[in-house]
């Protein structure tokens, strides 16, 4: 069984990113920023520890709905004089999620394992697309082993991802600067966590329509990684 991890070079459709570009942000806050912009996130996020932001308002407030003092952040950002790295969706950005959720824990040493151990080292920041709540779902499934590769990346054409910027470094997070902050009301908290439940029952109704059709084509996760020792 060949597998597409042997390779331990960056993907042709992943990138290094030359970038002047200013660009408009949005943060989600279960409380507001304390002091200074920091990568600070808790370690098991899609990209790793960093400060995340997203290009659709949307997505951060699906996030942080359940909380009283929730705050939304607009931001600009300066992308230049940084090492940005841009990962394209789709089967590769899917194992990196793997890898920074700790999925990948169990094949720790494989080819698989160092390959996206090491992909995004030494960049400030990476830009990838965001397992919003309909592919989170999927995500999960083909973590657990419920669907194959082939089915994540038919359910990934068909999901409209929004891009996340992640500040992996003190030297991005200081190219950020605060345009705007909102408190969120409990109307719109409520309005909002409505919205990402109905969005997560339709992942899951898609996930269900994916499995029965690639049921038997592809490979499941453990088979990729398994695969990734085989030269």
């Amino acid at each position: 069984m060949n597998s597409p991890y042997v390779d331990s070079s960056p993907p042709e459709k992943n990138h290094v990113m030359a970038s002047n570009e200013t660009i408009t942000l949005y943060h989600g806050s279960k409380a507001g920023i304390q002091g200074a912009i920091a990568p600070t996130s808790r370690a098991h996020c899609d990209f790793g520890r960093g400060f995340y932001m997203g290009t659709d308002k949307t997505q951060p407030l699906t996030l942080i709905c359940n909380y009283p003092h929730a705050k939304i952040y607009t931001l600009r950002v300066n992308l230049s004089n940084l090492k940005n790295f841009e990962i394209e969706v789709g089967l590769d950005w899917a194992m990196l999620v793997a890898y920074n959720r700790g999925k990948m824990e169990n094949f720790k040493g494989s080819a698989a394992y160092n390959k996206f151990a090491n992909l995004c080292k030494d960049f400030d920041m990476i830009i990838g697309y965001i397992a919003n709540d309909r592919m989170f779902v999927v995500l999960d499934r083909f973590f657990n082993g419920e669907i194959t590769d082939l089915a994540l990346i038919n359910s990934l054409s068909a999901l409209k991802l929004g891009k996340q910027y992640v500040a992996l470094t003190e030297k991005a997070c200081k190219n950020i600067e605060i345009l705007d902050v909102q408190e969120i009301s409990e109307n719109d908290r409520s309005r909002i966590k409505q919205e990402s439940e109905a969005n997560r029952a339709k992942g899951i109704s898609l996930a269900d329509e994916i499995c029965k059709k690639y049921r038997r084509e592809g490979l499941f996760f453990d088979e990729i990684l398994k695969a990734g020792d085989i030269e």
